[in-house]
């Protein structure tokens, strides 16, 4: 991670007067966007905004507490005067955490079976990831259907066709990976468990388990010499 990364801002455009933030790294942006700011895709710069319509007050709150937020987990915030503060609130790990636990335990997976394991909390039929979120989309979808805005129909409609079409399509092929996987019995090549039992023939006193030693690298042959030119 790059050092500029632990740097933002937070002030009030003199211009356009939104109260914008500007750097930060990914984590950095979620601290923002769970605080309340709203992201801006530019071509050259991503930066983030407080919703529009807010009371000054609410604005100043808002701005407060992603400053806070960020500081508590080692953030360095420039701020407003009207957005400094010492306040330090506990930092806890969002859901999204958890599921990416699943990732390093596929990365650690020396079998096909502990790996359809970890898949399966995503395409459990009942209480897995997948279905979890295709959940959650249809809330978001019967909110939009209480609303009045003009476009709120659609937007309804269009969050129900994620469900049905799109997230379908990702939870039947992540479901037939992972029962491939169960019914492989195979180890990963590449990947062993390590005993920690030292073999009673090993010649090395040193050594601590029976996991072969790793290979060579033979390292690549120079460039042939390149002939020199006749001079004319």
């Amino acid at each position: 991670m790059a050092l500029a990364d632990r740097f933002l801002a937070i002030r009030r455009d003199p211009h356009s007067t939104e109260v914008l933030a500007r750097g930060g790294d990914r984590e950095a942006h979620s601290v923002l966007e769970r605080a309340g700011f709203v992201p801006v895709y530019r071509l050259h710069e991503t930066y983030h905004r407080a919703p529009t319509g807010l009371p000054q007050d609410e604005e100043r709150g808002l701005a407060t507490e992603a400053v806070a937020r960020l500081r508590a987990v080692g953030y360095h915030v420039e701020a407003d005067e009207d957005f400094d503060t010492d306040r330090r609130p506990a930092h806890y790990q969002p859901l999204g955490s958890s599921v990416v636990h699943l990732a390093d335990r596929i990365r650690q997976a020396t079998t096909t079976g502990e790996a359809a394991d970890v898949l399966t909390e995503l395409t459990g039929p009942h209480d897995g990831i997948l279905d979890a979120v295709g959940q959650v989309l249809a809330a978001a979808a019967e909110f939009h259907d209480a609303l009045d805005g003009a476009t709120d129909p659609h937007t309804a409609r269009r969050l129900r066709y994620l469900a049905d079409e799109y997230l379908h399509v990702i939870r039947t092929n992540l479901g037939h990976t992972r029962n491939r996987l169960a019914d492989r019995h195979a180890e990963h090549p590449g990947r062993s468990t390590c005993t920690r039992e030292v073999p009673a023939g090993e010649r090395e006193a040193s050594a601590v388990c029976a996991c072969p030693t790793p290979p060579r690298t033979v390292p690549a042959p120079p460039p042939p010499p390149v002939a020199a030119a006749p001079r004319r």
